[in-house]
């Protein structure tokens, strides 16, 4: 199973959310899971990698030219993927993942998210997303998704593009558990 993982570069949040990045590296890894991610070396990236690499796991990092040219990828990726912009990273983290897991982080990591989500309301993109919320990072952002249903710029059925989860451990469990989205999703992509 390929999983892109998206997170944060930040070495300045939290410890906790370190440890998180690290012990989702670890499991996927230990679940025989390729990970594939931004290819950065610090904050939830670093984590992330370092511990799936040391656990012996397959990680393939997709970082723009311009990352490259001020030293921000990891060093020791045996497969990291150069690309011209951000446009095309995140068409090729999202391309043949067989799905998506956000860590917390800041613009960079909920616009990747949000551009998952958009993709699968459109019936674009068919797979698991799932959200990691350690710390009740992603509380306010369910709250807030649930607000933009409940204001009619989503559908009920929506709310099935994602799970959120408190625990690293769940996040395997939460992708094999996920509802499967509906080839025909497009149809109700519109709110009714």
């Amino acid at each position: 199973m390929r999983i892109c993982v998206y997170c944060a570069s930040s070495e300045h949040c939290a410890r906790v959310y370190h440890d998180a990045a690290a012990a989702l590296g670890r499991t996927l890894a230990q679940a025989g899971c390729t990970i594939v991610y931004g290819g950065g070396a610090t904050g939830l990236m670093g984590a992330l990698a370092n511990a799936a690499l040391q656990a012996g796991g397959e990680v393939i990092g997709i970082i723009p030219r311009f990352m490259i040219d001020v030293e921000w990828q990891h060093p020791g990726l045996a497969n990291l993927q150069v690309v011209e912009d951000m446009r095309e990273r995140k068409h090729r983290l999202l391309t043949g993942s067989d799905a998506v897991v956000a860590l917390p982080g800041g613009s960079g990591t909920l616009e990747e998210l949000f551009e998952a989500l958009t993709l699968k309301r459109l019936a674009l993109y068919f797979n698991p997303i799932v959200l990691l919320d350690t710390q009740d990072f992603y509380t306010p952002l369910q709250r807030f998704l649930e607000h933009t249903i409940d204001e009619r710029f989503m559908n009920r059925e929506h709310l099935k593009m994602w799970s959120l989860v408190k625990r690293v451990e769940d996040v395997l469990p939460a992708i094999r558990n996920a509802p499967a989205w509906d080839r025909d999703a497009r149809s109700y992509a519109a709110v009714r």
